[in-house]
């Protein structure tokens, strides 16, 4: 039997913390192998401009152009979430797993991971891969790198494109469409939360 791989046992690991910190580790390991990974995604962006080149995740501030797309590709998301649950009568920064911060949704990072590869990851990969975005579109400034105002909107319509993408509903088997999804999804939560519902059923990509 061929061994197991590091993120089948991070999930056989998760049913058995016993306590939310323990779930925040496995999750901070998980993602860690993700972004150790996620470079790979952007060979053939990187094979045409190698400006693009990056081999970690960073932010505040992002040092290069695909850390600084990826860090306003999650502000967007983020604020789509936050959007939706404040729909469904939900409070975003009033989280159940996330610990609440100054200036952090935590309710939008307990529900959010499931759609950052699909939506956000995702756009930054067609905005470069389509040439969207090239290095002229960057500033470097104070130790980080920005997107110039032509390409933050390029960049924004990459990320709406993605949002207007349709998908197969998990659990009601049809057809809609990903910014449609994350409102549902947010609606099932406030079910969730007020008892109207056994369990919340998690977007599970496939």
């Amino acid at each position: 039997m061929p061994p197991r791989s590091r993120d089948a046992l991070i999930a056989d690991r998760v049913p058995r913390a016993e306590s939310a910190a323990a779930l925040l580790g496995h999750e901070g390991e998980a993602a860690a192998l993700y972004f150790r990974a996620l470079p790979q995604l952007f060979t053939a962006a990187v094979a045409v401009l190698p400006a693009f080149a990056f081999d970690r995740r960073n932010r505040r501030p992002p040092a290069d152009p695909v850390n600084a797309c990826l860090s306003l590709a999650y502000a967007l998301l983020t604020r789509t979430f936050a959007s939706a649950l404040s729909i469904a009568g939900l409070d975003p920064w009033k989280g159940v797993y996330h610990v609440e911060r100054p200036g952090r949704p935590a309710l939008v990072l307990d529900l959010i991971e499931p759609f950052r590869p699909l939506l956000a990851d995702s756009a930054v990969l067609m905005a470069l891969n389509n040439g969207e975005l090239g290095p002229d579109d960057f500033v470097f400034a104070a130790g980080g790198c920005n997107l110039k105002p032509k390409a933050r909107r390029a960049l924004v319509q990459a990320y709406e494109r993605r949002l207007d993408q349709e998908t197969t509903h998990p659990v009601f088997g049809y057809q809609i469409a990903m910014r449609r999804l994350i409102q549902v999804q947010a609606r099932l939560f406030a079910k969730f939360v007020a008892g109207e519902i056994p369990r919340y059923p998690h977007y599970v990509p496939r």
